[in-house]
């Protein structure tokens, strides 16, 4: 027989697979609370990394996350082929009717297969192949930013409309936050100086010029976040700085990172996922966008703050480059007048409250 349309599916039991990475599974949080609305009763569980599931932990719209250990599977053959054979009995005893591929790759479009659910969507356009393991693919009209591609899903799905993103902070995360600024001097300037690609890593010397011009201007405190590997770049910026700073890279977790951008009154940041995640917590986001487009990565609501480089082979998405005039064009002043109006928003907040 036919299969209904999409948009007629009465789904009970639904998979969304978006394993990674931090700031994808931030983009994808709209589509949840689509879902959650469209089908109320459902089941909804999310296939994640271990690594990125305390984010989604507890969430409002979710029933259950499925943590998947990627550092398993590449620990030796056996050992990656005992743990995936585990995780998929575990997604096939769950009986769901709908999956949903959000991340378009081989490794999750065979998740999708081995959920054994009835109607298998994803986007079309996906790479190695995974397009091969779904029912049903959803036509995408040229470049959009991810947020929009994600959400030609729930409107494929009948749960159209903007969805604004919900990021659950823990109570026990928010307390910790807390106690940080306890005595932080205000604005609370949060820096992301770290990236794993080098083509996206803005200058340390240049987040050390913009934060001493803000601190000189609002005063305030500058807290630097990001993972272990970017203590040392970090704190290379911080002891560039003379104003009250504090260096947690390294030292959060995900619900604490969420909890601390969540008081934040100000970011910059590459892009990256902590800079997605602030966005989604409505914070104010300035970023230097090198090798990345704004209309296609930039933090998604905030486009107007994030500030791309002007060089012949700006948004080439390369990962390594032997030039980097992206890093000498894109200064430090072209960002400044951005953060100036951010922070100078903020005083006036502040002075009349």
């Amino acid at each position: 027989m036919p299969r209904p349309p999409l948009c007629d599916l009465n789904a009970e039991r639904i998979a969304i697979i978006k394993p990674s990475a931090l700031g994808d599974v931030v983009h994808a949080l709209p589509v949840l609370t689509a879902l959650r609305q469209r089908f109320p009763r459902a089941y909804v569980a999310w296939v994640v990394n271990r690594a990125y599931e305390p984010l989604l932990r507890g969430h409002r719209d979710l029933d259950e996350t499925l943590a998947f250990d990627r550092g398993a599977v590449r620990s030796g053959f056996w050992r990656a082929a005992r743990t995936c054979a585990g995780f998929f009995r575990e997604l096939r005893r769950r009986n769901f009717d709908l999956a949903i591929d959000l991340q378009g790759l081989f490794r999750s479009g065979i998740m999708t297969a081995a959920t054994g659910a009835a109607r298998r969507v994803g986007l079309a356009g996906t790479r190695e192949g995974a397009g091969w393991f779904y029912t049903d693919c959803v036509a995408v009209p040229g470049k959009l930013h991810a947020v929009d591609r994600y959400a030609l899903v729930a409107e494929a799905l009948g749960a159209g409309g903007r969805h604004e993103p919900h990021v659950p902070l823990a109570a026990e995360a928010v307390a910790w936050a807390d106690e940080q600024l306890r005595d932080c001097p205000r604005p609370w300037l949060a820096l992301g100086v770290g990236s794993r690609w080098l083509t996206k890593r803005w200058l340390p010397a240049h987040f050390a010029t913009l934060a001493r011009a803000a601190q000189s201007a609002f005063g305030g405190t500058v807290l630097f976040v990001g993972g272990a590997d970017e203590v040392e770049l970090a704190e290379e910026v911080r002891l560039r700085l003379t104003g009250p700073t504090r260096n947690l890279s390294g030292k959060t977790t995900l619900p604490q990172l969420a909890a601390l951008l969540a008081r934040v009154d100000a970011m910059v940041a590459n892009d990256t996922g902590p800079l997605h995640l602030a966005a989604a917590l409505g914070r104010a986001v300035v970023a230097p966008y090198t090798c990345t487009e704004v209309s296609l990565t930039g933090p998604y609501g905030a486009f107007d703050r994030a500030v791309e480089t002007k060089v012949w082979c700006a948004g080439s998405c390369l990962k390594r480059c032997a030039r980097m005039e992206c890093m000498a064009e894109l200064t430090p002043d072209r960002l400044w007048p951005v953060l100036h109006e951010v922070l100078l928003r903020w005083r006036n907040q502040n002075q009349c409250a």
